[in-house]
């Protein structure tokens, strides 16, 4: 199988009429890695993201290399990185890679576009100015313009930031620069039929260059270095994540039927708290360049399968299967990584625990509720009551403290439960419960027998 990362220069259906290969939208930064974890034959890289979004890591393609995939780039981001890369094996097409690789060409500019978004076919929005150095060659040499109306309008065109560059914008710019009229009318009347889409070209030069290595079958890419697994790289996997860009992977289409079910069941908001909590704790654990050691894994796995009853290696096993976990040393490293920056964090997550009950307009209930409890247990003398005070036995207490107060049953084991309610021990959930026992009690809350 073949991928191509593609989207502006030429759009997927044309492409795949040129190519029978899987057609991706234009690359950021670790999509390479992920598609390369799917053990292609080949990749192409012809668009990228960059600015805004973070563009292709050179390592990434490095390391695809290294595992034995072909790596070929053109027209745009595909041309830059296979510029700088060319030495190490990444193979460059067309006459914009050539343009880099010999030094003619050196901003990243040069390929840059504005463009829509998926939704809208990533339809261009602005003028590459390799697209425009082209067009204004061919100009040049049918007679349209004259030399020093090709340099005039190419400085203009390198004076303008990316997203304005246009044909319009430049006719708009070249009187005042000097330009001739008639010259220009010229050009405008030339343009429909002389433009020059370079990146196009090129594109379209790679696909049949990675649709000849389809027909040879070459083998897997041979490389001259040794790639060096540095804990940045691990990190960088590691925020790459795992989420295969083949067409179409299972993972991609159940996220969107995964949140479908969450929001039918009323559950989004409650786990998408949670599930933002892992990712700021995993982006800091990844700022402290937190690194899990095997003792840690270890604890880490061991303290999880106790909290669940997974104490059996069969257990645990069926628990990994049901999860659909592939990856369960990446999950406990994980697992790791956010366990201690909770216990790190934990004074800052009380400090604004106030405000965040405020934002979800519980504050207040909850303050007035707390203040009349200390009233009525402090009338009546019961600020610690004792399970004598209460008038119940243990088992009576937790009777009533699970059955009924909190609609379950009673767990198997106390310990780990008050753990989880946030609670120092068991002894601490019991002065908790008898506190709320007598406080119901004394308020008449408490249903008659």
């Amino acid at each position: 199988m073949i991928y191509v990362f593609t989207g502006p220069t030429l759009g997927a259906q044309e492409a795949a009429r040129e190519l029978d290969a899987v057609f991706l939208p234009p690359a950021a930064q670790g999509d390479l890695y992920r598609t390369a974890l799917d053990r292609p034959e080949a990749i192409g890289l012809i668009d990228g993201y960059f600015d805004d979004v973070p563009a292709v890591w050179h390592k990434e393609l490095l390391w695809a290399m290294s595992e034995g995939i072909h790596v070929f780039g053109a027209s745009s981001m595909g041309a830059l990185r296979a510029a700088e890369l060319a030495p190490f094996g990444m193979q460059g097409v067309g006459a914009i890679f050539e343009a880099f690789q010999g030094g003619e060409l050196e901003d990243d500019d040069e390929v840059a576009i504005a463009h829509a978004s998926a939704e809208d076919g990533f339809r261009s929005l602005s003028e590459a100015l390799v697209n425009i150095r082209a067009t204004l060659k061919g100009a040049e040499r049918a007679g349209v313009i004259s030399a020093p109306a090709h340099t005039t309008l190419v400085r203009l065109a390198k004076a303008l930031h990316y997203p304005e560059r246009s044909w319009p914008a430049l006719f708009a710019q070249a009187p005042r620069e000097g330009v001739p009229p008639d010259e220009l009318r010229g050009l405008r009347e030339w343009l429909p039929r002389g433009r020059v889409d370079q990146k196009r070209a090129d594109a379209l030069a790679l696909l049949h260059a990675l649709r000849d290595h389809q027909t040879a079958r070459p083998g897997p890419k041979q490389v001259t270095y040794a790639f060096a697994h540095t804990d940045a790289w691990a990190d960088a996997c590691q925020s790459a994540g795992r989420l295969p860009t083949g067409a179409p992977a299972r993972e991609t289409l159940a996220s969107e039927a995964l949140l479908e079910e969450l929001r039918v069941s009323g559950l989004l908001p409650r786990v998408r708290a949670g599930a933002l909590a892992r990712a700021l704790a995993l982006e800091e654990a990844r700022r402290q360049a937190d690194t899990v050691d095997a003792e840690g894994l270890r604890r880490t796995c061991e303290a999880f399968r106790r909290e669940k009853d997974l104490l059996t290696l069969r257990q645990f096993e069926h628990w990994v299967a049901e999860q659909r976990l592939e990856a369960p040393v990446r999950f406990f490293e994980d697992e790791a990584r956010v366990r201690r920056i909770e216990a790190l964090l934990e004074p800052e997550v009380l400090r604004c625990l106030p405000d965040h009950l405020r934002a979800r307009g519980l504050y207040g209930a909850l303050m007035e509720r707390l203040e009349d409890k200390e009233r009525v247990l402090a009338r009546a003398g019961l600020e610690r009551p004792g399970l004598d005070e209460a008038g119940l036995t243990d088992n009576a207490l937790w009777e009533w403290y699970f059955t009924e107060r909190l609609g379950r049953s009673i767990p198997t084991d106390l310990e780990r439960f008050s753990n989880e309610a946030g609670f120092a021990h068991v002894d601490a959930l019991r002065r908790a419960a008898l506190r709320e026992y007598c406080y119901l009690r004394e308020a008449g809350s408490l249903a008659s027998d």
